[in-house]
């Protein structure tokens, strides 16, 4: 095993337990996201020094609000630290290589649905913010799909 894969104690990891379903809501308070992510609030804010990925969004006072993806991001980060065995250190390299996948990823699907759509000269040609309007009203839709099971 790898130094960056073993804690402190130098034990692997170990088996979590299952954490609750994210519940369909836009934003979550810190009390809410710890619950959600198996963690306190005081992990959390650790984690957000020690992981730039990790920033909800803060509002007056300071007061954050995590939405969604923050949330499967820290539940990804408890992974990688407590069920994995990953040191700070090691899972901080390791979400960066997922980050870089990730965007890697994304620059693929977006030549790839360029090339798509260059393949429907009648089609409307989209550009820019409209693009992700564009992604967001097929998403929504297919999810509707899904969910209707149509």
């Amino acid at each position: 095993m790898v130094a960056n894969q073993t804690t402190a104690k130098g034990k692997a990891g170990k088996d979590l337990a299952p954490l609750p379903e994210i519940p369909e809501k836009r934003y979550f308070s810190i009390s809410e996201a710890a619950l959600l992510c198996g963690v306190k609030a005081h992990v959390l804010r650790y984690w957000e020094q020690e992981f730039p990925q990790l920033s909800p969004l803060k509002r007056k006072g300071n007061r954050r609000y995590y939405q969604s993806h923050d949330l499967l991001l820290a539940r990804q980060i408890r992974l990688l630290l407590y069920g994995e065995g990953y040191t700070i250190h090691g899972a901080r390299e390791r979400m960066q290589g997922l980050t870089h996948a990730a965007r890697q990823e994304n620059l693929e699907d977006q030549t790839r649905l360029e090339l798509e759509m260059a393949d429907f000269p009648g089609q409307i040609r989209v550009v820019g913010d409209s693009r992700l309007q564009y992604l967001r009203a097929e998403l929504s839709a297919l999810l509707n799909l899904c969910r209707h099971g149509h």
